[in-house]
């Protein structure tokens, strides 16, 4: 239920217009592609998200929960978080082959915020090795 709510009726859909870092990363399994916008205030902190994409609806509805989760955050929160703590955000067992569409937003953000740090070169993001 929670998951179709925010699949027919996405939090923070769009892009935001001067976003700190923004990202875009797919799951070339199943076609599924997410852009994650974030402006992190003076402190670092997490102030607005946005993403936009194409997807399945676990995909899509797993941004809109993330999207709303990370507001708050600081970076390294973000980074800190793993598969296990999307998963509990959407609050459905999700098949083994489901867990790619469920963390592509995670791991989108998170590969957008270690380019922003400089940790991680750009040529290196993609879902396909997880």
């Amino acid at each position: 239920q929670q998951i179709l709510d925010h699949y027919k009726n996405p939090r923070n859909y769009g892009e935001l217009e001067d976003p700190t870092f923004t990202h875009v990363g797919e799951n070339p399994m199943c076609g599924d592609e997410i852009r994650m916008d974030v402006k992190l205030d003076d402190e670092e902190t997490i102030e607005q998200v946005a993403f936009s994409g194409d997807g399945c609806a676990i995909s899509q509805a797993s941004a809109s929960m993330l999207s709303s989760e990370l507001r708050g955050k600081s970076v390294d929160e973000l980074l800190e978080m793993d598969r296990d703590d999307v998963i509990d955000m959407l609050g459905v067992d999700i098949s083994p082959m489901r867990v790619k569409c469920a963390v592509l937003a995670e791991k989108v953000a998170q590969d957008g915020a270690e380019i922003y740090q400089g940790d991680l070169d750009v040529e290196k993001t993609t879902t396909e090795d997880d």
